[in-house]
C-alpha cells in the first residue's frame, strides 16, 4: 500500500549504528518484496531475527482438487462449515488454482500457543462474524464485523478473538494485493474519485515489544506445507520500524459505491487487485436513477472470468433462496444473469441494502471436497423458467 507509516523508535539513518540502552546493537531487518524494487519495511529487532533452535514436523496443507474441471454454477453454504477451536484448523479451502486459494474459516479460539506466518501468500481476511485484534511484529489492528485485513506475505501474526463465533472468507493470493491503480496518482495518493481514501484505512498501531529469551513455535506455510519452527527468541521483539510494506485493515462499510442513471458494471465496486483477481465489495447503495433504468444486472458472459460471490448480509435483489454466509460460483464459459422475475422485479426500485464480497479470478477455479460438502448441487439449474 502506498502510504508510509512508522512506529516506536528507529533510527535518524537507515543502515546505521543504533544502540540499545545496555550499548549493544538493535538488528535491522527490510522486510521487502519483489527483490528489493516493491514496497519494504525497515524493523529494529532487540535479537537476531533468524535464531530458529529447531525444525520440527511438516504438514502437507495443500489443497487437493475434487473437482479439476468445472463447468456447473454452484452454490455453497459457507454456514455449514462447523466452527473449530485451532485458527489453522479451522480454514477450510473451497476453491483454488495457482494464482489463488479461497477459504472458510469458523475459529473459536485466539492464538496463543504459536505464531504464523504465511510464506507463500499475501492474505486478505473478511470478517463476517466476531471481533477482536490482529497482532503482529508491526504492531496491532482491532478489527470486527465488515473488516478486511490485509497481512503481506512474510508477516509473523496472532489473532485474538473477543467472541466464540467467529467467520472469516479468506482469500490467499499467490500475486501481491493492491489496492486499484486506477485510484491512484502517479505518487500513489488515492484520486478524489476512488470510492475510499487513506483516511479510511486501518494502521498498526500499539507496538508491543517483547525482550523475551525460550521456546516460542512458529507455524511457517511455504509451498503448501506447514512447518513447525522453535524461535529462541519472542517474535514480536520490534522496537521501531518504517515503510510501506505492513498489514492495514479496511472496512467494507467505508466504500462509498459509484452510482448512475443506468446500471454500472461490476468494476465500479472493485476494492482490490492482483495481476490474477481483483475483489469487490458490494455495499447498499441507491439505483440508478434514468426513469426507464432497470436496476437488476443484466445477463453477460463469463469468458474470462470464474465469479465467486460471497453473501455477506441484506436482500440480494438479483438472487432468490440466498442467504448469509452462501457463496455463489459463476465458471468461465457460460452467462449469468439474475434470476427468472428479478429482472422484472427490480424496476421501480430506489435502493439496495445488500452487502457482499466478490472475487473475479481470470484464471478457472477447481473445488475442493470441502466444497461439494455444502453444494446444493441444483443452483444451476435456477435459471429455468
Amino acid at each position: 500500500m502506498p502510504l508510509y507509516h512508522k512506529l516506536g523508535k528507529i533510527p535518524q539513518k537507515r543502515h546505521t549504528i543504533f544502540k540499545k540502552s545496555d550499548g549493544s546493537l538493535h538488528y535491522e531487518q527490510l522486510f521487502g518484496t519483489i527483490g528489493f524494487e516493491g514496497m519494504s519495511s525497515l524493523m529494529y529487532h532487540l535479537h537476531r531475527p533468524i535464531m530458529v533452535k529447531e525444525v520440527g514436523k511438516t504438514l502437507d496443507i495443500s489443497p487437493r482438487a475434487a473437482v479439476d474441471h468445472n463447468i456447473k454454477s454452484r452454490l455453497l453454504n459457507g454456514f455449514e462449515v462447523r466452527p473449530t477451536d485451532d485458527f489453522l484448523d479451522s480454514r477450510k479451502v473451497v476453491l483454488f488454482n495457482s494464482d489463488v486459494h479461497i477459504a472458510l474459516a469458523a475459529p473459536k479460539k485466539s492464538m496463543t500457543d504459536y505464531f504464523y506466518k504465511n510464506a507463500d501468500a499475501d492474505e486478505l481476511l473478511f470478517v463476517h462474524k466476531g471481533s477482536g485484534v490482529l497482532k503482529t511484529m508491526l504492531g496491532e489492528i482491532n478489527f470486527e464485523y465488515g473488516d478486511y485485513l490485509l497481512i503481506p506475505r512474510g508477516m509473523i501474526y496472532q489473532i485474538h478473538f473477543k467472541t466464540e463465533d467467529n467467520r472469516l472468507f479468506i482469500t490467499e493470493s499467490y500475486h501481491p494485493i493492491y489496492t486499484p491503480k486506477r485510484y491512484r496518482n502517479w505518487f500513489g495518493q488515492h484520486l478524489e474519485n476512488s470510492p475510499f481514501c487513506e483516511r479510511d484505512f486501518k494502521l498498526p498501531s500499539n507496538l508491543q515489544t517483547h525482550d523475551e529469551m525460550g521456546d516460542f513455535l512458529l507455524k511457517v506455510k511455504k509451498q503448501g506445507q506447514l512447518h513447525h519452527l522453535v524461535y529462541a527468541a519472542h517474535p514480536f521483539d520490534v522496537v521501531g520500524w518504517d515503510g510501506y510494506n505492513y498489514p492495514y485493515g479496511f472496512s467494507i462499510h467505508n466504500f462509498e459505491p459509484i452510482t448512475g442513471r443506468i446500471h454500472q458494471p461490476p468494476p465500479v465496486h472493485q476494492t482490490f487487485e492482483t495481476s490474477a483477481f481483483v475483489v469487490c465489495s458490494f455495499v447498499p447503495r441507491m439505483y440508478d436513477y434514468h426513469p426507464e433504468s432497470i436496476p437488476a444486472p443484466y445477463n453477460h458472459s463469463n469468458i474470462d472470468s470464474d465469479e465467486v460471490l460471497y453473501y455477506v448480509d441484506g436482500d440480494f435483489m438479483s438472487r432468490k433462496n440466498i442467504d448469509q454466509g452462501f457463496i455463489s460460483l459463476h465458471p468461465a464459459g457460460i452467462p449469468h444473469g439474475p434470476h427468472p422475475g428479478t429482472y422484472e422485479a427490480s424496476i421501480g426500485k430506489s435502493k439496495t441494502e445488500e452487502l457482499a464480497v466478490m472475487v473475479d479470478t481470470f484464471r478457472p477455479l477447481q473445488l475442493t471436497q470441502a466444497a461439494l460438502d455444502i453444494d446444493d448441487g441444483k443452483y444451476f439449474q435456477s435459471w429455468m423458467e
